[in-house]
């Protein structure tokens, strides 16, 4: 989405009369952010636009028909890149020039790939050199567009940083593979700046580019599983961009200096799709390649086994088994075995391990104890089952108890969803898990439908499925699993539609998300968190209803095979009001987890028809 379009003439117009209270106005318009008069970013769009870009624009070397984006938002992000200038070099070639603009001053170099240090008024800070990302949002935009990638138009990053004066540090030679993909220019550099523009847009855009790129379709995602192969060979498959390259990096940079003497616990927050699973990817083949001892770990057997059935053929299964593990296998390890652990899906980890809970004291400070570095991605607000403890605090205290120090990071960046941070802040309101600002799904792109019947719901899902075998059907654990002893037997039975299907685990198990017949059945909790398909159908039960606007979680609702709930009945004979409050929390977990797998789009049918209703006045 375009925030600010003109071309540099109107640029330079609006430039002399207060650009950053149009851009203010156009983010409210646009996105329905409400910047205020004489904040940080009001502030930066008057320096940055309204005095750096508009005095480099101000010469005879720049046409005046190039046209001019300001605060464009990549696909399938949240980012928006600073500033745009279209137009075509002189044998007529589309061009479009990425300015990253920053107003730093004080810089200082760092021994992290990519990063730097520098000072706010909160202090100093690390973050990524400005030419990084440059280059890793046009490498982003290259990847989501389709006109961009089909029509080869031609991107050209470069960074400005138009207050900083001593270029030592941001020129180092330490930075130079991404200074020669994406240079940097200074204070004292506008000619620079100027020559640099001008020798890509010879000429004004004559091809509405900026419209076109604006409205072109968006190119298939990568999907983690399927390029697993890939990534453990070297490839880089996913361009990091901002929090995510500062999580890898200090999650490296730590791995790499930890001891028995001095132990540390990273914890990375973030939300569905934020890419914490891509980074704990790409930690597994970096502290792999420097020698080091390290596993992947997550409580989910799922993404375990889809991830291993990827990479059969291609390493002996001894090698797969022991980089992914559960995260029960620690119960007795000796202290300090591995060099590091990465854990995905931290929030799912469980007090006591094995099939009976018998095992360990607590699989928290096991882990901690038996890596010399614990890297922890958790989202508390996935927690789905009773036995789920994954909480920042509960990390935190077994760091402490063994004098490890304890890092805390949070991934922003959204790529589930179409990247929409709208879509999931109106499914925490809806869903009655926050009160938030999106109360509608107005100007939200994301293709979300409540339909009317689990028929059209299945239907809508196999014709998604044709496409590319990655759209699934998913429901809450409503149903009992009979077809479990009775293969003829069908489980999510809705009678008055005439609708029936099998739960999936009986024929797949946990590679159901990528097996092509799999279609066919009903995936659940169990089976899809921490994976992602490109379209989600999801049937909401009836431990899931609205009465009068008023959200309701009825446990008894739940299938007597869950074992989500299990501890629930004695509980609520204990202390009543907390098991209550823990199982509305697990149910509303639940269907928040299962309404975020799909990256294009969630189709959703409600066994209840009042909440069904009220639904479809929330969109």
């Amino acid at each position: 989405m375009i925030v600010y379009q003109s071309t540099k003439a109107g640029f330079l117009e609006d430039a002399s009369n207060a650009i950053e209270d149009i851009v203010q106005a156009r983010v409210k318009e646009k996105l329905g952010i409400d910047i205020k008069n004489g904040s940080s970013e009001h502030n930066s769009w008057k320096n940055s636009l309204g005095d750096a870009m508009y005095k480099v624009l101000q010469t005879d070397k720049i046409p005046d028909d190039v046209g001019v984006a300001i605060e464009y938002g990549i696909p399938r992000t949240k980012n928006r890149i600073d500033f745009v200038i279209t137009g075509e070099d002189e044998q007529g070639k589309e061009k479009v020039i990425i300015i990253e603009l920053k107003q730093w001053t004080d810089i200082q170099s760092t021994d992290k790939d990519a990063m730097v240090i520098t000072r706010f008024k909160s202090g100093l800070s690390e973050e990524l050199h400005p030419s990084y990302q440059a280059w890793s949002y046009a490498t982003l935009l290259y990847g989501f567009n389709a006109t961009v990638y089909e029509e080869k138009i031609g991107l050209e990053p470069c960074a400005y940083l138009h207050n900083h004066v001593d270029a030592n540090v941001i020129l180092n030679t330490f930075y130079l593979d991404y200074l020669n993909k994406a240079p940097a220019f200074c204070k004292g550099d506008k000619e620079k700046l100027q020559d640099f523009i001008a020798k890509f847009v010879k000429y004004g855009e004559k091809k509405n580019t900026l419209y076109r790129i604006d409205h072109g379709n968006i190119r298939p995602s990568k999907n983690l599983a399927d390029s697993l192969v890939s990534m453990l060979k070297g490839n880089e498959e996913f361009v990091m961009i901002d929090e995510q390259k500062i999580a890898y990096e200090n999650a490296l940079s730590l791995a790499k200096k930890s001891s028995s003497i001095d132990k540390n616990v990273l914890i990375v927050e973030g939300g569905p799709g934020t890419g914490k699973s891509v980074i704990a990817i790409n930690l597994l083949v970096a502290i792999t390649k420097l020698g080091l001892n390290i596993q992947y770990v997550t409580k989910n057997a799922a993404p375990r086994a889809v991830f291993e059935s990827k990479l059969a053929g291609t390493l002996k299964k001894t090698t797969i088994s022991n980089m992914f593990t559960g995260s029960g296998s620690y119960v007795g390890c000796e202290q300090n075995a591995f060099d590091a652990l990465v854990v995905d899906e931290a929030h799912r980890l469980n007090e006591k391990s094995g099939m009976f809970r018998n095992l360990g004291e607590n699989q928290i400070k096991e882990i901690i104890e038996a890596s010399k570095c614990s890297i922890f991605f958790i989202d508390e607000d996935q927690k789905v089952t009773w036995h789920d403890i994954g909480k920042k605090e509960e990390i935190e205290k077994w760091a402490n108890k063994v004098n490890a120090k304890v890092h805390n990071l949070k991934l922003e960046s959204q790529f589930r969803c179409n990247g929409s941070d709208g879509y999931l802040s109106w499914l925490d309101n809806v869903l009655g898990i926050e009160d938030t600002a999106n109360t509608t799904l107005e100007g939200i792109k994301y293709d979300f439908k409540v339909v009317d019947s689990p028929n059209e719901l299945r239907d809508l899902i196999f014709k998604k499925n044709e496409i590319n075998n990655k759209a699934r059907l998913v429901a809450g654990y409503c149903w009992d699993w009979v077809s479990k002893k009775n293969e003829n037997a069908q489980d999510v039975i809705v009678p008055e539609y005439d609708f029936a299907m099998k739960w999936n685990l009986a024929s797949d198990g946990n590679i159901w998300i990528i097996s092509p017949k799999s279609v066919n059945e009903i995936g659940c909790i169990h089976t899809c968190q921490g994976l992602e398909v490109d379209y989600i159908g999801v049937i909401v039960g009836l431990d899931f209803i609205v009465r009068d606007g008023k959200v309701i979680t009825t446990p008894s609702k739940r299938a007597k095979t869950d074992a989500s709930l299990k501890g629930y009945q004695k509980s609520l004979k204990e202390n009543p009001k907390e098991a209550h409050n823990k199982a509305d929390s697990i149910i509303k977990n639940t269907y928040r987890t299962l309404m975020t797998r799909g990256m294009k789009g969630c189709y959703v049918y409600f066994v209840d028809k009042e909440t069904e209703l009220f639904f479809k006045s929330r969109i």
